[in-house]
């Protein structure tokens, strides 16, 4: 059986009715609830992200993350997709 973690913003109406009793009449609730799958736990999340940022560092041959600015060029993306929630 898959085990689910339930995530939500702090504007939902989930993180209202656990954290202020309700939805206010004077509010709106924002944002939504979901179920999304169990991948881990943190130390194995935290893991493989500093296993990329190492594989980071060697593909532009920096030996400090202080390097990374002086040997990357950064670009600002304008627009990015994110389906973790899936598509609206």
């Amino acid at each position: 059986m898959p085990i689910f973690a339930k995530f939500y913003g702090m504007s939902s109406e989930s993180a209202m009715a656990k954290h202020s009793g309700g939805v206010a009449k004077y509010r709106a609730a924002e944002g939504k609830t979901v179920l999304l799958p169990f991948r881990g736990s943190v130390h194995d999340t935290i893991s493989d992200i500093l296993g990329g940022v190492r594989s980071t560092c060697t593909y532009v041959g920096a030996a400090k993350l202080k390097e990374l600015t002086k040997r990357t060029t950064f670009i600002r993306v304008q627009e990015q997709e994110n389906n973790v929630f899936g598509k609206e």
